[in-house]
């Protein structure tokens, strides 16, 4: 479906907060990807308006009923309609996780990745190409270690270090972000609420109205957060945010402490790079490790 041009200014300024978000995260690589974005929806914008000048007066003799029935049975044999393209993404899927993690700032499992992308970045991401791109990205860096500024990665067991199923990190958060132990479910739920109401709050001090999916995924975590949200209505962002921070401080000295421990078990017993970052892939690969 062809966007209006209102539809099309409201991602031009979406995108320019969540570039604005990124330069402030002193991320640079999601900043270049969402401007090299922006540039092609300026231009559809641009190109969108010149067709408008462009387009022919109607014929004043012409009645107006004939007229627009005429130029509607023209243009369908002219350009026929558009076949609907599922799961095609203007950028890459990995891509596409790195700027949903990036907004989450813990370990998610696909759906979330997803939701949060369709939310914040207006694409949909096929949650089944997701299963597939952690054993990508491990060929990928095996086969050139760092050759890329950062890697799809699992998170990993604070006890084996394995890959935790169906939780996928980036490679350049530190270690303790991407391990996971008995507290870390709630903890990362608790950041992830958290980071969506900070971003919902980032663009409403910009002007920005955040979209339906975005108010959607704030409710969904606010509801299971004590004191987030009272059941009805938008939930408040600051509140929102307010009650993940009081609960994640509750939490949060025991639970660093595991993912130190674990951290620091790692960096002394993987040497391997490749399971550094994407974690033992048997239940004895860190007791054979710490055997060479």
């Amino acid at each position: 479906m062809t966007e209006s041009l209102e539809e099309l200014e409201a991602r031009m300024t979406e995108y320019r907060a969540a570039i604005s978000v990124a330069k402030r995260r002193g991320d640079n690589v999601t900043a270049g990807q969402l401007r090299a974005e922006l540039r092609a929806i300026v231009q559809e914008y641009g190109r969108r308006l010149d067709e408008m000048d462009d387009e022919p007066e109607p014929e004043p003799e012409a009645d107006a009923h004939e007229s627009t029935a005429a130029s509607k049975i023209e243009a369908s044999k002219a350009t026929p309609p558009p076949v609907p393209r599922p799961g095609a993404a203007s950028v890459p899927i990995r891509e596409q996780a790195h700027q949903a993690l990036t907004i989450l700032d813990a370990p998610a499992g696909p759906k979330l990745i997803a939701e949060t992308h369709e939310a914040f970045l207006f694409e949909k991401v096929v949650t089944t190409r997701l299963g597939s791109l952690r054993r990508d990205e491990e060929r990928s860096f095996t086969a050139q270690p760092f050759a890329r500024p950062y890697y799809i990665c699992p998170a990993l067991s604070h006890d084996r270090l394995t890959p935790v199923r169906g939780l996928l990190a980036v490679s350049t958060w530190p270690l303790e972000q991407r391990i996971i132990g008995p507290l870390g479910p709630r903890v990362d739920f608790l950041v992830h609420a958290r980071s969506v109401a900070r971003q919902i709050a980032r663009m409403q001090a910009a002007g920005h109205e955040p979209t339906l999916p975005a108010w959607a995924l704030l409710r969904r975590f606010a509801l299971n957060i004590p004191g987030a949200y009272e059941g009805y209505g938008s939930p408040d962002p600051a509140r929102v945010s307010q009650a993940a921070e009081a609960e994640v401080d509750v939490h949060a000295e025991t639970d660093q402490a595991t993912r130190q421990a674990a951290a620091a078990h790692a960096r002394e017993r993987l040497k391997d790079p490749v399971r550094m970052l994407f974690g033992a892939t048997r239940l004895g690969a860190v007791e054979a490790a710490e055997q060479q």
